[in-house]
Formats: C-alpha cells, structure tokens, sequence
C-alpha cells in the first residue's frame, strides 16, 4: 500500500508519519517512509532553489516544476521496489504537492504523468495562520497569500479525487489528527482502530 500525506507547510506530516508508521510496525507491517524532495543531488538542488527569494517566480516555478518531476521518477523505482516486498510505503508529500505548489497545473499534471498514484491521501487540513506560526518564514512559500492558494489548491484536489482523498483535520490536536489519521488508514488494511482515542 502506497499511503501518502499532503498539506501545506506546518501541517505537522513528519510527525505524523513518524506515529503512523510505529503505529503500523506494531500492528505486524513492514514499513518504508520516504519524503519529497529526496536527498538525491535532484533533491539537493530543489532544497536550494527553494530558499531563494524568486522561487515563486513563474520561469523559476516552471525549473522546479521539472526538478521536482525528476526527482519523483527516480524515487518511483524505490517505491514499486519497497511494494514489491509487501511493504506499505508512507511518503511526505507526492505529485499532488507539486499540483498545489507550482503553476500551471496542466503542465504539472503532464509532466507527472508517469507517477505512481498513492492508494489513500491524508490531506493535513491546518489553519494559514497556525501554519505560519509554525513555519521558519525562510523562503517565499511559507508566505500566507502563498499558502492561502495553495490550501485551497488541496481542497479542490481532495474535490475531484474523493475516492483516495481523505481530509484529516490539523487544527486538532497531534493524538487527535493521529486517531484521524489511523481511522482512515484501518479500512485499507484490515486492522483495528477500537482503543486508539
């Protein structure tokens, strides 16, 4: 199973993924997590071009567009490999990231195309404002008119995709969102969620 978690910065998905994957090596799963952008030399130089103040500049949305769908095909490989081994794989983030980040959307779409579709989405659904207050502010997409779109941007991707969409609320506390989250997940796998309030 391919379980991926999207939202906008600070919507808590590392910590969240770090609870979901105990949560499902304690209930008998191999688990892989893996997170967008890699650490592969792609991944590096997506890192760096993200602190610079012109990211959201749109030949440099465009460079990142690409950079991002580079780097997702070679991790593409890892993840068929992991599943492959009857692993379920948690990843930080997917194409869908790059569909609310970067413009313009068709064009993303396009050159995501040979992305491998996760079975379930947990969208982090947070507030701009808790996000900003949780956010360093270092680069230009942790701004609120920013994050504003791109929040509204998952919605209407959650809209259009309801069958492996599944909005969790992040505004709620972290053992909360995780009982969330947990509730969603459960069904795909057969476990049992009584007792995890």
């Amino acid at each position: 199973m391919y379980i991926v978690l999207e939202g906008i910065d600070g919507a808590g998905k590392s910590t969240q993924i770090t609870a979901l994957k105990q949560w499902l090596e304690d209930s008998g799963f191999e688990v892989e997590t893996f997170v967008e952008p890699t650490d592969s030399e792609i991944g590096i130089l997506i890192r760096k071009m993200l602190q610079n103040p012109s990211a959201t500049d749109e030949n440099i949305q465009k460079t990142l567009g690409l950079l991002f769908a580079a780097d997702r095909l070679l991790l593409m490989d890892k993840i068929d490999s992991e599943e492959y081994c009857n692993k379920v794989i948690i990843s930080d983030r997917s194409f869908y990231s790059s569909l609310a980040y970067q413009n313009p959307q068709n064009w993303i779409a396009d050159i995501n195309k040979f992305a491998k579709k996760p079975d379930i989405v947990l969208l982090l659904d947070l507030d701009v404002d808790i996000a900003i207050e949780r956010c360093s502010g270092e680069d230009e997409f942790e701004k609120k008119s920013f994050l504003v779109d791109v929040k509204n941007k998952y919605l209407d991707l959650a809209k259009n995709d309801k069958d492996i969409f599944k909005i969790i609320n992040a505004n709620n506390g972290p053992k909360k969102v995780q009982s969330d989250i947990r509730k969603a997940v459960a069904p795909f796998l057969g476990i049992c969620v009584s007792g995890i309030d």
